[in-house]
């Protein structure tokens, strides 16, 4: 009874828990790689892992206490799930904390670089230019293309209930 205390789940890991599942389906959505050309490759799929749970975090901040709680919880089990990855692929230990590093590096580097493009916005261009470097390789067409549905997508998560978010729900936009 004692230790129960602590080794209760909390509601704001509950609710990253989901938030990442979530971000993991919308990111393994097969119209992505299709309708919007993502490459389906290792690098491309950790773009767009990582680009949904970028979203999430983008609109939990600055929402009070609870909503940072939880966009801890969702970092941490973002790089838990890298991490498994990497030992499902059959990777040692010291391997995986050097890869690790280097993932999480490209992570905050990508999340910086989102929000310097979120806040250049209505222009376009510092957002296209981030795709376009980092998923596409320099073709500025699928750059665009996707932008444009990272913008929906993060309007329809500004206008979705900080309750939902919080309780792990997440309305991704349809592709």
């Amino acid at each position: 009874m004692f230790f129960k205390r602590w080794t209760r789940t909390r509601p704001a890991q509950t609710a990253a828990d989901a938030l990442y599942a979530g971000a993991v389906a919308q990111a393994r959505v097969p119209a992505l790689y299709q309708a919007y050309q993502a490459p389906d490759t290792r690098e491309g799929r950790f773009e767009l892992y990582s680009l949904h749970v970028i979203l999430i975090l983008d609109r939990l901040k600055a929402q009070g206490d609870q909503a940072a709680e939880t966009a801890q919880f969702l970092v941490d089990r973002y790089t838990r799930g890298l991490d498994d990855a990497f030992r499902e692929m059959g990777i040692g230990d010291l391997a995986v904390a050097k890869r690790m590093k280097k993932l999480a590096e490209a992570f905050y580097g990508r999340g910086r670089a989102m929000d310097q493009a979120f806040d250049a916005l209505p222009d376009k261009r510092s957002l296209e230019a981030l795709i376009e470097r980092t998923l596409f390789e320099g073709a500025p067409d699928p750059a665009r293309a996707l932008s444009a549905y990272i913008l929906q997508a993060r309007q329809d998560l500004a206008i979705q209930p900080l309750e939902s978010i919080l309780s792990g729900s997440v309305t991704w936009p349809k592709i």
